[in-house]
């Protein structure tokens, strides 16, 4: 087995390290339902893939499961239907009232 002439400087070894580390994973947020998920890949919360139905994930689901994420996926809705601004005739209708 070889054996190193000379001892490796800081700089070297700092060098050839340079490289080992963790990357973090780069994630993209569903529109459908919020969750972070890798590029290019259906959601595996929702099934859907750019806003378009690809999996039915709650036909996998057990009763109970499939109940819990039905209720989530309702609250998710209500938070963004809140968030949206009113049309004039909806501004209209709350100023008449």
């Amino acid at each position: 087995m070889g054996v190193p002439k000379k001892r490796h400087s800081k700089s070297k070894v700092g060098r050839r390290r340079m490289h080992l580390y963790l990357k973090e994973p780069n994630l993209v947020k569903c529109k459908k339902c919020g969750h972070f998920t890798l590029p290019h890949r259906v959601c595996p919360f929702c099934g859907y893939y750019q806003e378009k139905e690809v999996i039915d994930v709650l036909a996998k689901l057990e009763k109970e499961e499939r109940k819990k994420r039905e209720k989530e996926m309702k609250m998710k809705e209500k938070e963004e239907k809140k968030g949206k601004p009113l049309s004039w005739k909806e501004l209209s209708k709350k100023h008449v009232e």
